[in-house]
């Protein structure tokens, strides 16, 4: 891994496999830092509402509507590089939290952290976050898994879950509860910027 220090406001962002936990430490690295915070799917979301889809709901995602839309989005590779491009321009202008399948790849200048996490336990967090059943929530995990393998190998030409080493940090759900995997990601950004500070010290 490449030593980063951070600017005054930290370009973060979070990947992982879906249900995995990267909104909730999102929000909390959002608050720690008293960043914004952006999601690749509420870009998607917002070009499907543009195209006539209801996006209402936080479950939107697990419907028959969004099947429909990503049927589209697949035929239609226009729709993941409009989210990354207005994505890319938020990460260069501003500090913020960005959660996001593909902008690690993309993005130089950032701290990225890797979510890694089982399909039995995501499904039980999608079952337990969208109140449905767990064999629902199993089949929802290994279809939008399979999906996103697809999609990025097609579009970038990157395996999605196993080239990793873009990334600065994998922090494993399946070893530590989220709030302890919260916990040490905020201390890594307070450990960054204190390197950031000390090297403007040093400079300055």
């Amino acid at each position: 891994m490449v030593a980063k220090t951070l600017k005054q406001k930290p370009g973060i962002i979070i990947s992982g496999w879906p249900a995995v936990g990267k909104t909730t430490m999102a929000i909390e690295l959002a608050k720690e830092f008293d960043l914004k915070t952006y999601s690749g799917g509420d870009i998607l979301k917002m070009l499907a509402e543009s195209r006539g889809y209801s996006t209402s709901g936080d479950d939107w995602w697990d419907t028959e509507e969004a099947k429909e839309f990503m049927q589209e989005r697949r035929s239609n590779p226009s729709f993941d590089r409009q989210v990354d491009k207005k994505l890319i321009e938020i990460m260069k202008s501003q500090g913020a939290v960005v959660t996001s399948y593909t902008l690690p790849w993309l993005v130089e200048d950032a701290v990225k952290f890797w979510l890694k996490g089982s399909q039995d336990n995501r499904a039980r967090r999608m079952a337990n976050r969208d109140n449905i059943p767990y064999s629902s929530a199993k089949k929802i995990i290994q279809i939008r898994d399979k999906q996103n393998r697809s999609i990025y190998r097609n579009l970038y030409n990157f395996n999605f879950g196993e080239d990793l080493q873009v990334f600065d940090f994998c922090l494993n759900t399946d070893l530590l509860s989220l709030p302890s995997l919260i916990k040490i990601s905020k201390s890594i950004i307070r450990r960054l910027q204190a390197n950031r500070r000390a090297q403007n010290g040093m400079t300055g």
